[in-house]
């Protein structure tokens, strides 16, 4: 919902720019708004674009380049070939497979030269800003015009936490605000109804002040630093066992590990099978939990530290159930 929230606001925004008014008119016969990504973004897309009503024939996915993100002059072409056109142009920070963040400092001033809304999905990454160690993976993302963050990772707050932020505050509000005479406003008192596309929810802001409020600023960037440790030291450790491959080293919490077949002249369909195998045996033990993803063909076990309680004895008895797992095959 929070996706929904930020992009509501840019569709305002960009058809306000288009006289179009979408809140009174709707979308018959508005000019269509174009999304431009990089093809590893989240599949959250498909489900706000079917939402907001902008349709999944109106994104438009480049393929990352070596270093896993969008490349400017791939985004370049997109913003020419769609030139006039209401268009949004959505980064990652902290990819959900590699943790790769988009060089926003070079991309987001090519979107805005265009006439473009740029959106951060930053589910993972925005966390990043919190530690003087990983901020610099973030330089340039102020830039853009909206921005989501989760809590239900990082910050450990239940699962339904998700944190909007839009810069140029009228858009979500004239997406979002209604009034009724059977309810109270106030005209100076922000009022929650104007922000959020639900008009009434549990207080989520009530876990996220005390999970912020607990540790404290520095033990948020104390969180984001460890977990990161122990990231790489799982993904680097677990890849240097037989059998295994390192597919993407973390830049964050978040990395690849793949597991090859020890049959002669073994296919990748015979990888993937073992991939999944030794998935399915280290989550039997009971040890640790890995979960399988696809990334660019292949089968990987997705590697992704955020919890609080993760220690040093955790990451050993994982590495030693994966290597009890690769055993058994």
């Amino acid at each position: 919902m929070a996706h929904v929230t930020c992009l509501a606001a840019a569709r305002n925004a960009l058809l306000t720019k288009h006289s179009w008014d979408v809140e009174r008119k709707g979308l018959n016969g508005a000019p269509p708004i174009r999304i431009l990504s990089n093809n590893q973004r989240h599949g959250w897309i498909e489900r706000t674009v079917r939402l907001l009503g902008i349709g999944n024939d109106n994104v438009f996915d480049s393929p990352v380049n070596k270093q896993g993100h969008l490349d400017s002059e791939d985004l370049l072409r997109g913003l020419q070939e769609h030139a006039g056109k209401p268009t949004i142009v959505l980064l990652q920070a902290g990819e959900i497979n590699t943790g790769v963040f988009e060089p926003f400092e070079e991309l987001i001033p090519i979107a805005h030269e265009h006439g473009a809304w740029v959106h951060i999905d930053g589910a993972f990454g925005l966390w990043a800003a919190a530690s003087s160690k990983y901020k610099h993976l973030l330089k340039g993302v102020d830039q853009a015009d909206s921005w989501i963050v989760d809590g239900h990772k990082w910050l450990n707050v239940p699962y339904d936490c998700g944190y909007a932020f839009v810069k140029d505050s009228r858009a979500p509000q004239a997406a979002m605000s209604h009034r009724a005479s059977y309810l109270t406003h106030d005209a100076v008192a922000r009022d929650q109804i104007d922000w959020t596309p639900e008009w009434s929810h549990r207080g989520r802001g009530i876990a996220t002040y005390a999970a912020i409020r607990q540790p404290g600023k520095q033990g948020v960037a104390e969180l984001i630093e460890s977990t990161c440790q122990y990231a790489h030291r799982l993904v680097t450790r677990i890849s240097a066992l037989p059998y295994a491959e390192l597919i993407w080293e973390p830049q964050i919490n978040q990395g690849l590990v793949r597991f090859l077949s020890a049959k002669l002249n073994s296919t990748d369909a015979d990888h993937d099978l073992r991939t999944d195998s030794v998935i399915a045996n280290v989550l039997e033990s009971g040890e640790a939990f890995f979960s399988g993803t696809t990334w660019q063909g292949k089968r990987c076990m997705r590697v992704s530290v955020c919890n609080w309680k993760t220690n040093d004895l955790d990451v050993e008895g994982a590495i030693n159930a994966v290597q009890l797992a690769l055993s058994k095959q």
